[in-house]
């Protein structure tokens, strides 16, 4: 043997005995790092396409394996970066901080937003979902505000009425725009649903906290099937992640939006100008990201002033009905407003430990609003222009200013062992909020009165808090994982309306009372959820949650007042106070006959509580008064679902077919007084069904490289099964009317959207969507006949463009329509026509 072969074979074995010893370091290694030697060798030797769990993920945690180790050892880094590197690598995909643009790309090469939700992981919860991510969003919709990031979800609805809109409403598969208090919206830990009450004004998720250039992520997941969350969630629940980052970014974009506008006698263009930035950065174990949005937004009428007769003396006025087929002449706009926001929001994530961290979030809001309405009126004398002394008109002329902060504290373990916990609480504070109107219009002309009054809503104020455990007791993957919690919340109502003698002027408060509600509820609830695996392909979900809700201190205050204002009597009525203790369980069977098909069934018991506002908050605006019922009774729904969807990595179908029933249903329902008055009172509706059938798909790479189809189909057949307190009549013909066998209000029959992005590079996206809605009554008894009128609830159907550029690496344009046919449309508003959208981005 030759002294060369020799030295060889050293060598050889030498090298084979430093391997294995950098092997055996590697793996104490990762044994250090909770993850066992037999889950490292298992999970370099599986297929990945051999192995698929409940919810399309990996069984075993991801796991990241260390190159071996240089010849020359580097100096070790310090221990925060090391610690804050380790806590990175022991998220699974789907959970890792999102870095400046998120990926496109899952485990195993999946769309990223077609990957489990963080929290469909992390609780196994039962819910199906639908997501979509920030590169999605924009690539493919013209994105003004964040809630028109999901506009082709399936069967979502945003009752979005202009650019900045602060009164906007997800309305979901079964529940329409009135139903604010029926979907959960949560932006990391803060909930931007505004339960403090259920309707589309001052009751609409928080939106404007959130900056769009901050959002990462977008998750949807429907129905009250999770013992997880409050009965709230009989609609759904959305889930909107920000986009923490691991290195340096700063993001800037402007967009501007231009709306020619002729309806009725205004004729005008309206522009909104939206500047949106967004900055972040990682340092060793502190991570923060800083978010800002200027709005400047001119506005379409959102209301129209009416009249029952043509006013005498006049010219000008265009004939027409209301809803039920009652003259409802239009005189003139109503609320025709210039809005002005800034909203900013800091949030700061620290790694107390490699599995530990805490979060911190302070959002802020302002809103300088001002309405100025518009008369079509003239006077057949002069030719000058005229109220009439129609006095509606002075509700429309108003001064608003809104400064509104949240606060969001948490802290969680990402352990991936026996036990891990989620602790968060969060309040929202309206500092300022109130709206300063004119008493009345002067006799003759367009001036309004020099005394008015004072709307406020300082002192309304929310909070929410949970404590969640999760307690694996074979493990991280094992056969069985608990989840339980507590969870306690509070909402107070302070709505006082004081006279003023200068009404633009806040401090000339003459201290009279003219109205006032408030009131306050709270809710404490304990929950515990088994997702038992009884196979690797069968899981069971097993919850349950216990529910206790009062409501106390509710006071209204009522007074009489001559035309100018002067009180002629007051009454304060002291309203009493409310109890309910629930039980809701959950059940969940999701089985997957292979790792392409899934087959969920899900059934979910949810009680909805009576929100402040409709307990206690009696207001008057303009011609519609709203009363409301302290008596209430909480909603009671049973909902339960069939899912069957065929997935691939880059799409997938889902067939849902569900049914919905709910007891006591807590609606709102608007009746005439007389020709142009009308009154809106909350009632509890026997018992209400819903049954349907969605339909949703959305696939890459469709009969040719780039091309990607979306859509959705939804059927519901609403119907009102009981209402044994119902007593109204149809004022075009004074008969009583009976309600049991229609359509449930706000729930349109069908509901469509199909859509198509076209991508044939890397820095090119074109897409054309359309959205279409059915017909939708806004009356228990369906009395509202008359479509394409002020106050209707209409038909539509819509096509939006949108066209995106990268120019370079950096710099991003858009260019994009709206509704480019210019389809006219009333949602009891009219809704935006064709509006032109150009945008800028500059990623630094």
């Amino acid at each position: 043997m030759s002294p060369r072969f020799v030295r060889w074979r050293l060598m050889l074995s030498n090298s084979r005995e430093e391997s294995r010893r950098q092997e055996c370091l590697m793996l104490r290694r990762h044994a250090r790092r909770g993850v066992s030697v037999v889950a490292v060798q298992a999970a370099l030797l599986a297929s990945s396409s051999g192995a698929f769990a409940q919810n399309s993920s990996a069984v075993l945690p991801p796991v990241t394996v260390d190159a071996p180790a240089a010849v020359q050892p580097k100096p070790r880094k310090p221990a925060v970066s090391t610690a804050a590197a380790r806590s990175r690598s022991a998220k699974p995909a789907s959970e890792r901080a999102a870095p400046t643009v998120t990926g496109e790309q899952g485990a195993g090469g999946a769309r990223a937003s077609l990957e489990p939700p963080v929290a469909v992981a992390r609780y196994q919860l039962p819910q199906r979902s639908f997501s979509i991510t920030a590169k999605e969003v924009d690539e493919t919709i013209n994105l003004k505000d964040p809630e028109d990031a999901v506009k082709y979800m399936p069967s979502l609805l945003v009752r979005k009425r202009n650019d900045g809109d602060n009164q906007a409403v997800l309305a979901t598969r079964s529940w329409g725009v009135n139903s604010s208090a029926r979907t959960l919206i949560y932006y990391d830990d803060l909930l931007i649903s505004a339960l403090i009450g259920n309707n589309n004004t001052n009751s609409s998720p928080r939106w404007n906290l959130i900056s769009p250039e901050a959002i990462g992520r977008i998750d949807y997941l429907n129905g009250p099937f999770a013992a997880a969350y409050p009965g709230n969630s009989i609609g759904g629940v959305l889930l909107i992640s920000s986009k923490m980052p691991d290195k340096p970014f700063a993001v800037a974009k402007e967009t501007v939006s231009v709306m020619p506008w002729n309806q009725y006698g205004t004729k005008d263009t309206y522009v909104t100008s939206q500047t949106s930035a967004a900055a972040g950065n990682r340092d060793g174990r502190l991570s923060w990201l800083v978010s800002a949005n200027y709005l400047d937004s001119f506005q379409q009428p959102l209301t129209y002033t009416t009249s029952s007769t043509i006013p005498a003396g006049t010219t000008g006025t265009f004939p027409a009905l209301n809803k039920q087929g009652v003259p409802a002449n239009v005189v003139g706009t109503g609320i025709l407003a210039h809005s002005q926001q800034t909203s900013g929001n800091i949030r700061l994530a620290y790694d107390v430990t490699a599995q530990v961290q805490a979060t911190y979030s302070f959002g802020i809001w302002n809103n300088h609003q001002v309405s100025d309405p518009q008369t079509y009126l003239r006077s057949a004398a002069t030719g000058l222009p005229t109220f009439n002394n129609i006095t509606t008109f002075a509700n429309a002329k108003y001064i608003w200013d809104q400064t509104h902060v949240s606060n969001a504290v948490a802290i969680k373990s990402d352990t991936k062992g026996t036990f891990d916990f989620d602790l968060s609480a969060s309040s929202y504070n309206y500092l300022e909020d109130a709206q300063l109107n004119p008493y009345t219009v002067t006799p003759t002309g367009v001036g309004f009165s020099q005394n008015g009054k004072i709307q406020r809503m300082d002192g309304t104020n929310w909070q929410n808090a949970d404590a969640k455990g999760i307690w694996r007791p074979l493990g991280y993957g094992g056969a069985h994982e608990i989840s339980f919690g507590i969870h306690g919340d509070r909402y107070r109502l302070e709505n006082p309306t004081y006279g003023s003698a200068v009404w633009y002027q806040a401090a000339t408060g003459t201290g009279q009372l003219y109205a006032n509600s408030q009131g306050e509820t709270r809710t404490g609830a304990l929950w515990l959820q088994d997702a038992w695996k009884i196979q690797p392909n069968l899981k069971l979900t097993l919850g349950g949650r216990l529910e206790t809700w009062q409501s106390l201190d509710g006071q209204n205050v009522v007074t009489l007042a001559s035309g100018a204002g002067v009180i002629t009597s007051s009454f304060t009525k002291n309203q009493p106070g409310l109890a309910s203790t629930n039980f809701s369980p959950k059940a969940s069977l999701s089985y997957d006959p292979n790792k392409d098909w899934n087959i969920t069934v899900n059934f979910g018991e949810a009680y909805r509580y009576p929100t402040v506002l409709e307990l206690y908050q009696n207001v008057t605006v303009g011609n519609t008064i709203t009363v409301a019922n302290p008596f209430l009774k909480p909603e009671q729904d049973f909902t339960g679902e069939l899912n069957i969807e065929r997935h691939w990595n880059d799409g997938r179908v889902r067939l849902t077919v569900f049914r919905e029933r709910t007891n006591n249903a807590i609606i709102a329902q608007t009746n005439m007084i007389n020709a142009t008055q009308s009154a809106t009172t909350f009632s509890n509706v026997d018992a209400i069904r819903l049954q349907g059938v969605e339909l949703s798909a959305d696939k890459d790479n469709v009969l040719i490289n780039g091309l990607q189809l979306f859509g959705s189909v939804t059927y519901v057949d609403s119907r009102i099964l009981a209402d044994a307190g119902w007593a109204g009549f149809d004022p075009l013909t004074n008969l009583a009317t009976t309600v049991v066998g229609k359509r449930v209000p706000y729930v349109p029959d069908w509901r469509a959207k199909l859509g198509v992005t076209y991508r044939p590079n890397e820095n090119w996206a074109y897409t054309v969507a359309a959205r279409y809605s059915g017909k939708q009554y806004s009356t228990l008894d369906n009395t509202d006949r008359v479509s394409h009128v002020y106050g209707a609830f209409d038909n539509f159907f819509v096509v939006d463009l949108k066209m995106h550029y990268n120019a370079t690496k950096n710099l991003a344009f858009d260019f994009g329509i709206d509704n480019l046919f210019n389809e006219q449309y009333f949602l009891f508003h009219p809704f935006p026509g064709r509006t032109f959208v150009l945008a800028g981005k500059y990623t630094f």
